[in-house]
Protein backbone atom coordinates (compact mmCIF):
# COMPACT_ATOMS: atom_id res chain seq x y z
CA UNK A 1 0.00 0.00 0.00
CA UNK A 2 0.99 3.64 -0.18
CA UNK A 3 3.64 4.35 2.41
CA UNK A 4 3.52 6.34 5.66
CA UNK A 5 0.84 9.02 6.03
CA UNK A 6 -0.64 7.96 2.70
CA UNK A 7 -2.20 4.94 4.36
CA UNK A 8 -4.06 7.21 6.78
CA UNK A 9 -5.31 9.38 3.92
CA UNK A 10 -6.50 6.32 2.04
CA UNK A 11 -8.46 4.65 4.78
CA UNK A 12 -8.78 7.18 7.60
CA UNK A 13 -10.74 10.46 7.95
CA UNK A 14 -12.48 12.10 5.01
CA UNK A 15 -10.66 15.44 5.06
CA UNK A 16 -8.02 16.20 2.42
CA UNK A 17 -4.58 15.27 3.71
CA UNK A 18 -1.60 17.54 3.08
CA UNK A 19 1.87 16.05 2.89
CA UNK A 20 3.35 15.87 6.35
CA UNK A 21 5.51 18.95 7.10
CA UNK A 22 9.19 18.22 7.47
CA UNK A 23 9.85 17.60 11.12
CA UNK A 24 12.34 19.69 13.02
CA UNK A 25 15.74 18.17 13.62
CA UNK A 26 15.17 18.00 17.34
CA UNK A 27 11.83 16.19 17.18
CA UNK A 28 11.48 12.49 17.67
CA UNK A 29 10.67 11.77 14.04
CA UNK A 30 12.89 14.49 12.54
CA UNK A 31 15.93 13.27 14.45
CA UNK A 32 15.92 10.10 12.38
CA UNK A 33 15.27 11.70 9.01
CA UNK A 34 18.20 12.18 6.65
CA UNK A 35 19.37 15.76 6.30
CA UNK A 36 18.16 15.83 2.70
CA UNK A 37 14.61 15.05 3.84
CA UNK A 38 14.68 17.62 6.66
CA UNK A 39 15.91 20.37 4.32
CA UNK A 40 13.34 19.68 1.63
CA UNK A 41 11.69 22.92 0.38
CA UNK A 42 8.30 23.68 1.92
CA UNK A 43 7.09 25.91 -0.91
CA UNK A 44 7.79 26.25 -4.62
CA UNK A 45 9.57 29.55 -3.96
CA UNK A 46 12.16 27.70 -1.84
CA UNK A 47 13.16 25.34 -4.68
CA UNK A 48 16.65 26.26 -5.89
CA UNK A 49 18.40 25.89 -9.21
CA UNK A 50 15.33 25.39 -11.44
CA UNK A 51 14.46 29.02 -12.19
CA UNK A 52 13.45 28.16 -15.75
CA UNK A 53 10.55 26.18 -14.23
CA UNK A 54 9.84 27.92 -10.91
CA UNK A 55 10.38 31.63 -11.70
CA UNK A 56 7.39 33.86 -10.88
CA UNK A 57 5.11 34.27 -13.86
CA UNK A 58 6.27 31.03 -15.46
CA UNK A 59 3.91 28.30 -16.60
CA UNK A 60 4.22 26.06 -13.54
CA UNK A 61 3.70 28.81 -10.91
CA UNK A 62 0.68 30.08 -12.88
CA UNK A 63 -0.81 26.58 -13.01
CA UNK A 64 -0.33 26.14 -9.28
CA UNK A 65 -1.66 29.62 -8.42
CA UNK A 66 -4.91 28.92 -10.28
CA UNK A 67 -4.97 25.28 -9.12
CA UNK A 68 -6.29 24.28 -12.53
CA UNK A 69 -3.50 22.04 -13.75
CA UNK A 70 -3.88 18.46 -14.93
CA UNK A 71 -1.09 15.93 -14.86
CA UNK A 72 2.58 16.91 -14.66
CA UNK A 73 5.76 14.99 -15.42
CA UNK A 74 9.13 16.14 -14.10
CA UNK A 75 12.11 14.75 -15.97
CA UNK A 76 15.65 15.24 -14.72
CA UNK A 77 18.70 13.68 -13.04
CA UNK A 78 18.74 12.45 -9.43
CA UNK A 79 18.67 15.10 -6.71
CA UNK A 80 17.49 17.99 -8.89
CA UNK A 81 14.23 18.67 -7.03
CA UNK A 82 11.51 16.55 -8.65
CA UNK A 83 10.06 15.25 -5.37
CA UNK A 84 10.49 18.63 -3.65
CA UNK A 85 8.45 20.37 -6.34
CA UNK A 86 5.71 17.72 -6.13
CA UNK A 87 5.39 18.10 -2.36
CA UNK A 88 5.40 21.90 -2.65
CA UNK A 89 2.59 21.73 -5.19
CA UNK A 90 0.55 19.51 -2.87
CA UNK A 91 0.99 21.93 0.02
CA UNK A 92 0.20 25.06 -1.97
CA UNK A 93 -2.92 23.54 -3.54
CA UNK A 94 -3.99 21.77 -0.30
CA UNK A 95 -4.42 18.54 -2.24
CA UNK A 96 -4.65 15.08 -0.82
CA UNK A 97 -1.16 13.74 -1.48
CA UNK A 98 -0.55 10.06 -2.18
CA UNK A 99 3.00 8.99 -2.90
CA UNK A 100 3.93 5.78 -4.69
CA UNK A 101 7.32 4.45 -5.71
CA UNK A 102 7.05 2.60 -9.02
CA UNK A 103 9.74 0.12 -8.02
CA UNK A 104 7.69 -1.18 -5.07
CA UNK A 105 4.17 -0.62 -6.37
CA UNK A 106 1.90 -2.99 -8.26
CA UNK A 107 -1.43 -3.05 -10.08
CA UNK A 108 -3.42 -4.00 -6.95
CA UNK A 109 -2.12 -0.96 -5.08
CA UNK A 110 -2.87 1.34 -7.99
CA UNK A 111 -6.43 0.02 -8.31
CA UNK A 112 -7.08 0.67 -4.63
CA UNK A 113 -5.62 4.19 -4.74
CA UNK A 114 -7.69 5.07 -7.81
CA UNK A 115 -10.86 3.58 -6.29
CA UNK A 116 -10.49 5.71 -3.16
CA UNK A 117 -9.84 8.80 -5.30
CA UNK A 118 -13.05 8.16 -7.25
CA UNK A 119 -15.02 7.90 -3.98
CA UNK A 120 -13.56 11.16 -2.71
CA UNK A 121 -13.61 13.66 -5.59
CA UNK A 122 -13.77 16.61 -3.17
CA UNK A 123 -10.32 15.69 -1.80
CA UNK A 124 -8.65 16.39 -5.18
CA UNK A 125 -6.14 13.57 -4.97
CA UNK A 126 -2.64 14.33 -6.18
CA UNK A 127 -0.93 11.03 -7.01
CA UNK A 128 2.85 11.33 -7.04
CA UNK A 129 4.61 8.41 -8.76
CA UNK A 130 8.35 8.40 -8.22
CA UNK A 131 10.42 6.64 -10.90
CA UNK A 132 7.45 6.58 -13.25
CA UNK A 133 9.58 4.96 -15.96
CA UNK A 134 9.60 1.75 -13.90
CA UNK A 135 5.88 1.24 -14.49
CA UNK A 136 5.18 -1.12 -17.36
CA UNK A 137 2.67 -0.37 -20.11
CA UNK A 138 -0.28 -2.02 -18.36
CA UNK A 139 0.36 -0.09 -15.14
CA UNK A 140 0.57 3.18 -17.05
CA UNK A 141 -2.57 2.33 -19.02
CA UNK A 142 -4.39 1.71 -15.75
CA UNK A 143 -3.91 5.38 -14.85
CA UNK A 144 -5.38 6.74 -18.07
CA UNK A 145 -9.15 6.67 -17.34
CA UNK A 146 -8.80 8.38 -13.97
CA UNK A 147 -6.32 10.91 -15.31
CA UNK A 148 -8.67 11.59 -18.22
CA UNK A 149 -11.68 12.04 -15.90
CA UNK A 150 -9.75 14.14 -13.42
CA UNK A 151 -10.25 11.72 -10.54
CA UNK A 152 -6.55 12.03 -9.83
CA UNK A 153 -3.95 14.54 -10.85
CA UNK A 154 -0.79 12.67 -11.66
CA UNK A 155 2.68 14.00 -10.95
CA UNK A 156 5.31 11.68 -12.37
CA UNK A 157 9.01 11.92 -11.61
CA UNK A 158 11.54 10.21 -13.84
CA UNK A 159 15.26 10.26 -14.54
CA UNK A 160 14.62 8.74 -17.97
CA UNK A 161 13.52 10.38 -21.19
CA UNK A 162 9.69 10.25 -21.05
CA UNK A 163 9.55 9.96 -24.83
CA UNK A 164 11.00 6.46 -24.51
CA UNK A 165 9.50 5.28 -21.23
CA UNK A 166 6.07 6.89 -20.83
CA UNK A 167 3.13 5.68 -22.92
CA UNK A 168 2.20 8.27 -25.58
CA UNK A 169 -1.46 8.58 -24.40
CA UNK A 170 -0.32 9.36 -20.86
CA UNK A 171 2.42 11.69 -22.08
CA UNK A 172 -0.03 13.60 -24.28
CA UNK A 173 -2.25 14.30 -21.25
CA UNK A 174 0.59 15.74 -19.18
CA UNK A 175 2.62 18.92 -19.00
CA UNK A 176 6.29 17.92 -19.27
CA UNK A 177 8.92 19.91 -17.37
CA UNK A 178 12.61 19.16 -17.79
CA UNK A 179 14.80 19.82 -14.75
CA UNK A 180 18.56 20.30 -14.97
CA UNK A 181 21.42 19.24 -12.68
CA UNK A 182 21.83 21.93 -10.06
CA UNK A 183 24.60 24.47 -10.52
CA UNK A 184 27.49 24.26 -8.09
CA UNK A 185 26.61 27.62 -6.54
CA UNK A 186 23.02 26.53 -5.89
CA UNK A 187 24.11 23.31 -4.18
CA UNK A 188 26.76 25.11 -2.11
CA UNK A 189 24.15 27.66 -0.99
CA UNK A 190 21.84 24.94 0.32
CA UNK A 191 24.77 23.23 2.03
CA UNK A 192 25.54 26.48 3.83
CA UNK A 193 21.94 26.82 5.01
CA UNK A 194 21.91 23.19 6.16
CA UNK A 195 25.13 23.69 8.10
CA UNK A 196 23.78 26.81 9.84
CA UNK A 197 20.09 25.91 10.35
CA UNK A 198 19.58 24.87 14.00
CA UNK A 199 16.09 23.43 13.46
CA UNK A 200 16.10 21.39 10.27
CA UNK A 201 19.82 21.36 9.59
CA UNK A 202 23.06 20.79 11.47
CA UNK A 203 23.29 24.19 13.16
CA UNK A 204 22.87 22.74 16.65
CA UNK A 205 26.15 20.86 16.21
CA UNK A 206 28.12 24.08 15.68
CA UNK A 207 30.23 22.96 12.71
CA UNK A 208 31.99 25.53 10.52
CA UNK A 209 33.25 25.31 6.94
CA UNK A 210 34.85 27.68 4.49
CA UNK A 211 32.89 28.47 1.34
CA UNK A 212 35.55 26.66 -0.68
CA UNK A 213 34.95 23.42 1.24
CA UNK A 214 31.21 23.55 0.54
CA UNK A 215 31.82 24.47 -3.10
CA UNK A 216 34.25 21.57 -3.53
CA UNK A 217 31.71 19.19 -1.97
CA UNK A 218 29.04 20.49 -4.36
CA UNK A 219 31.37 19.85 -7.32
CA UNK A 220 32.00 16.29 -6.17
CA UNK A 221 28.24 15.61 -6.11
CA UNK A 222 27.62 16.50 -9.79
CA UNK A 223 24.54 18.66 -9.29
CA UNK A 224 22.80 16.08 -7.06
CA UNK A 225 21.56 18.07 -4.06
CA UNK A 226 20.27 15.04 -2.15
CA UNK A 227 23.65 13.36 -2.47
CA UNK A 228 25.43 16.54 -1.38
CA UNK A 229 23.27 16.97 1.72
CA UNK A 230 23.67 13.32 2.69
CA UNK A 231 27.44 13.62 2.21
CA UNK A 232 27.53 16.74 4.36
CA UNK A 233 25.63 14.92 7.11
CA UNK A 234 27.94 11.90 6.99
CA UNK A 235 31.01 14.12 7.19
CA UNK A 236 29.56 16.21 10.02
CA UNK A 237 28.42 13.24 12.10
CA UNK A 238 31.86 11.68 11.79
CA UNK A 239 33.36 14.68 13.59
CA UNK A 240 33.00 15.96 17.16
CA UNK A 241 30.51 18.78 17.62
CA UNK A 242 31.83 22.25 16.75
CA UNK A 243 34.69 20.73 14.74
CA UNK A 244 35.42 22.50 11.43
CA UNK A 245 34.94 20.70 8.13
CA UNK A 246 38.29 20.70 6.31
CA UNK A 247 39.88 19.43 3.13
CA UNK A 248 41.02 16.31 4.97
CA UNK A 249 37.41 15.15 5.35
CA UNK A 250 36.67 15.99 1.71
CA UNK A 251 39.64 13.93 0.51
CA UNK A 252 38.10 10.79 2.03
CA UNK A 253 34.80 11.52 0.28
CA UNK A 254 36.54 12.35 -3.02
CA UNK A 255 38.23 8.95 -3.10
CA UNK A 256 34.79 7.34 -2.91
CA UNK A 257 33.31 9.56 -5.61
CA UNK A 258 31.21 7.74 -8.18
CA UNK A 259 30.50 9.22 -11.59
CA UNK A 260 26.78 9.31 -12.42
CA UNK A 261 26.55 6.92 -15.35
CA UNK A 262 23.67 4.51 -15.84
CA UNK A 263 24.60 1.74 -18.24
CA UNK A 264 22.02 1.08 -20.97
CA UNK A 265 20.02 4.15 -19.98
CA UNK A 266 19.96 7.87 -20.81
CA UNK A 267 23.42 8.69 -19.45
CA UNK A 268 24.89 5.84 -21.49
CA UNK A 269 23.35 7.01 -24.77
CA UNK A 270 23.97 10.71 -24.16
CA UNK A 271 27.65 10.20 -23.30
CA UNK A 272 28.46 7.90 -26.21
CA UNK A 273 26.70 10.40 -28.47
CA UNK A 274 28.92 13.20 -27.15
CA UNK A 275 31.98 10.97 -27.63
CA UNK A 276 31.09 10.15 -31.24
CA UNK A 277 30.35 13.76 -32.12
CA UNK A 278 33.58 14.96 -30.50
CA UNK A 279 35.61 12.48 -32.56
CA UNK A 280 33.69 13.43 -35.70
CA UNK A 281 34.23 17.11 -34.91
CA UNK A 282 38.00 16.60 -34.59
CA UNK A 283 38.19 17.65 -30.92
CA UNK A 284 40.58 15.18 -29.25
CA UNK A 285 40.32 16.92 -25.86
CA UNK A 286 36.53 16.57 -25.69
CA UNK A 287 36.75 13.00 -27.03
CA UNK A 288 39.20 12.06 -24.28
CA UNK A 289 36.97 13.64 -21.60
CA UNK A 290 33.91 11.64 -22.66
CA UNK A 291 36.04 8.50 -22.99
CA UNK A 292 37.31 8.94 -19.43
CA UNK A 293 33.76 9.51 -18.16
CA UNK A 294 32.54 6.31 -19.76
CA UNK A 295 35.43 4.30 -18.36
CA UNK A 296 34.99 5.80 -14.88
CA UNK A 297 31.28 4.95 -15.08
CA UNK A 298 32.01 1.30 -15.80
CA UNK A 299 31.19 1.23 -19.51
CA UNK A 300 32.12 -1.94 -21.41
CA UNK A 301 35.39 -1.12 -23.25
CA UNK A 302 34.35 -3.35 -26.15
CA UNK A 303 31.28 -1.18 -26.69
CA UNK A 304 33.52 1.89 -27.00
CA UNK A 305 35.87 0.00 -29.32
CA UNK A 306 32.98 -0.99 -31.59
CA UNK A 307 31.97 2.64 -31.89
CA UNK A 308 35.54 3.53 -32.86
CA UNK A 309 35.47 0.89 -35.61
CA UNK A 310 32.25 2.41 -36.97
CA UNK A 311 33.69 5.93 -36.75
CA UNK A 312 36.76 4.82 -38.68
CA UNK A 313 34.64 4.00 -41.73
CA UNK A 314 31.74 6.39 -41.27
CA UNK A 315 33.63 9.59 -40.55
CA UNK A 316 37.33 9.09 -41.37
CA UNK A 317 36.99 6.71 -44.27
CA UNK A 318 39.33 7.15 -47.20
CA UNK A 319 40.80 10.36 -45.82
CA UNK A 320 42.96 8.10 -43.64
CA UNK A 321 42.66 4.44 -44.54
CA UNK A 322 44.80 3.45 -41.53
CA UNK A 323 42.04 4.45 -39.10
CA UNK A 324 39.99 1.30 -39.72
CA UNK A 325 42.75 -1.30 -39.10
CA UNK A 326 43.83 0.70 -36.06
CA UNK A 327 40.29 0.70 -34.64
CA UNK A 328 39.87 -3.02 -35.36
CA UNK A 329 43.18 -3.67 -33.60
CA UNK A 330 41.95 -1.63 -30.62
CA UNK A 331 38.79 -3.74 -30.44
CA UNK A 332 40.84 -6.92 -30.57
CA UNK A 333 43.20 -5.59 -27.89
CA UNK A 334 40.28 -4.85 -25.54
CA UNK A 335 39.34 -8.53 -25.74
CA UNK A 336 42.71 -10.00 -24.86
CA UNK A 337 44.16 -7.26 -22.62
CA UNK A 338 41.15 -6.19 -20.58
CA UNK A 339 40.89 -3.32 -18.13
CA UNK A 340 42.61 -1.28 -16.88
CA UNK A 341 45.37 -1.58 -19.50
CA UNK A 342 42.86 -1.52 -22.38
CA UNK A 343 42.11 2.10 -21.45
CA UNK A 344 45.44 3.03 -23.04
CA UNK A 345 44.49 1.27 -26.27
CA UNK A 346 41.14 3.06 -26.38
CA UNK A 347 42.87 6.39 -25.72
CA UNK A 348 45.31 5.65 -28.56
CA UNK A 349 42.55 4.87 -31.04
CA UNK A 350 40.35 7.76 -29.86
CA UNK A 351 43.11 10.34 -30.32
CA UNK A 352 44.03 8.94 -33.74
CA UNK A 353 40.45 9.08 -35.01
CA UNK A 354 39.71 12.48 -33.47
CA UNK A 355 42.88 13.97 -34.99
CA UNK A 356 42.54 12.25 -38.39
CA UNK A 357 41.28 14.08 -41.50
CA UNK A 358 37.59 13.39 -41.97
CA UNK A 359 35.62 12.11 -44.94
CA UNK A 360 32.13 10.64 -45.00
CA UNK A 361 32.34 9.88 -48.72
CA UNK A 362 31.91 6.14 -48.10
CA UNK A 363 28.76 6.86 -46.06
CA UNK A 364 27.35 9.16 -48.72
CA UNK A 365 28.23 6.83 -51.59
CA UNK A 366 26.50 3.88 -49.90
CA UNK A 367 23.43 5.99 -49.13
CA UNK A 368 23.26 7.19 -52.73
CA UNK A 369 23.58 3.64 -54.05
CA UNK A 370 20.69 2.53 -51.79
CA UNK A 371 18.62 5.49 -52.96
CA UNK A 372 19.17 4.70 -56.63
CA UNK A 373 18.30 1.02 -56.09
CA UNK A 374 15.09 2.04 -54.33
CA UNK A 375 13.96 4.71 -56.80
CA UNK A 376 15.11 3.38 -60.18
CA UNK A 377 14.75 0.09 -62.05
CA UNK A 378 17.45 -2.40 -61.09
CA UNK A 379 20.09 -2.53 -63.81
CA UNK A 380 20.93 -5.93 -65.29
CA UNK A 381 24.52 -7.08 -65.15
CA UNK A 382 26.09 -6.34 -68.60
CA UNK A 383 26.75 -9.51 -70.61
CA UNK A 384 30.47 -8.85 -70.73
CA UNK A 385 30.65 -8.83 -66.94
CA UNK A 386 28.58 -11.95 -66.28
CA UNK A 387 30.12 -15.18 -65.09
CA UNK A 388 30.85 -17.47 -68.04
CA UNK A 389 31.34 -20.69 -66.09
CA UNK A 390 29.36 -23.59 -67.49
CA UNK A 391 28.18 -24.47 -71.00
CA UNK A 392 24.85 -22.68 -70.72
CA UNK A 393 26.50 -19.42 -69.71
CA UNK A 394 28.94 -19.57 -72.59
CA UNK A 395 26.13 -20.30 -75.06
CA UNK A 396 24.28 -17.27 -73.70
CA UNK A 397 27.30 -15.08 -74.44
CA UNK A 398 28.24 -14.39 -70.86
CA UNK A 399 31.67 -12.77 -70.61
CA UNK A 400 31.88 -12.06 -74.33
CA UNK A 401 33.60 -8.76 -75.00
CA UNK A 402 35.12 -8.40 -71.54
CA UNK A 403 38.31 -6.34 -71.57
CA UNK A 404 40.97 -7.51 -69.11
CA UNK A 405 42.06 -4.35 -67.31
CA UNK A 406 45.69 -5.41 -66.84
CA UNK A 407 46.18 -5.48 -70.59
CA UNK A 408 45.79 -1.69 -70.79
CA UNK A 409 47.90 1.31 -69.69
CA UNK A 410 47.25 2.24 -66.05
CA UNK A 411 44.81 -0.72 -65.97
CA UNK A 412 42.11 1.39 -67.56
CA UNK A 413 40.34 -0.37 -70.43
CA UNK A 414 37.57 2.18 -70.86
CA UNK A 415 34.95 -0.54 -70.52
CA UNK A 416 31.58 0.40 -68.97
CA UNK A 417 30.61 -1.52 -65.86
CA UNK A 418 27.01 -0.25 -65.72
CA UNK A 419 24.50 -0.11 -68.57
CA UNK A 420 23.48 3.36 -67.38
CA UNK A 421 26.41 5.27 -65.86
CA UNK A 422 25.94 6.62 -62.34
CA UNK A 423 27.93 8.94 -60.07
CA UNK A 424 27.62 7.63 -56.54
CA UNK A 425 31.07 8.31 -55.05
CA UNK A 426 32.45 11.83 -54.80
CA UNK A 427 35.89 11.88 -53.16
CA UNK A 428 36.69 14.67 -50.74
CA UNK A 429 39.90 16.66 -51.22
CA UNK A 430 41.19 15.87 -47.70
CA UNK A 431 43.97 13.67 -46.37
CA UNK A 432 44.82 10.58 -48.36
CA UNK A 433 41.52 10.87 -50.26
CA UNK A 434 42.84 13.93 -52.10
CA UNK A 435 45.19 11.58 -53.96
CA UNK A 436 42.26 9.30 -54.76
CA UNK A 437 40.40 12.28 -56.22
CA UNK A 438 43.36 13.12 -58.46
CA UNK A 439 43.70 9.48 -59.55
CA UNK A 440 40.01 9.13 -60.41
CA UNK A 441 40.11 12.37 -62.40
CA UNK A 442 43.08 11.05 -64.40
CA UNK A 443 41.27 7.76 -65.10
CA UNK A 444 38.19 9.65 -66.23
CA UNK A 445 40.32 11.46 -68.81
CA UNK A 446 41.74 8.13 -70.04
CA UNK A 447 38.26 6.65 -70.43
CA UNK A 448 37.11 9.69 -72.35
CA UNK A 449 40.12 9.37 -74.66
CA UNK A 450 39.48 5.69 -75.25
CA UNK A 451 35.88 6.54 -76.09
CA UNK A 452 34.46 3.18 -75.20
Amino acid sequence: MARGDDQASLFGDDSPAEPRPEAAAGSASGAHQPLAARMRPRALAEVVGQDHVTRPGGLLPRLIATDRFGSLIFYGPPGCGKTSIAEAIARETKSRFVRVNAVMSNVAELREILAVARRRPEARTLLFIDELHRFNKSQQDLLLPDVEEGNVRLIGATTHNPGFYVNPPLLSRSHLFRLEPLATAAVAGVLRRALDDPERGLGARGHTADDKILTDLAVLCDGDLRRALNALEVIALSLPEQAPLTEAELEVFARERRIRYDADEDEHYDTISAFIKSCRGSDPDAAMYWLAKMLAGGEDPRFIARRLVILASEDVGLADALALPLAVAAHHACDFIGLPEAELTLAHATLYIAAAPKSNSATLALAEAHRVLKEQPVQPVPLALRDKSGKASKQAGHGKGYLYSHDFPENISGQAYLERPLTLYTPKPVGMEAKIADRLARWQELRAHLGR
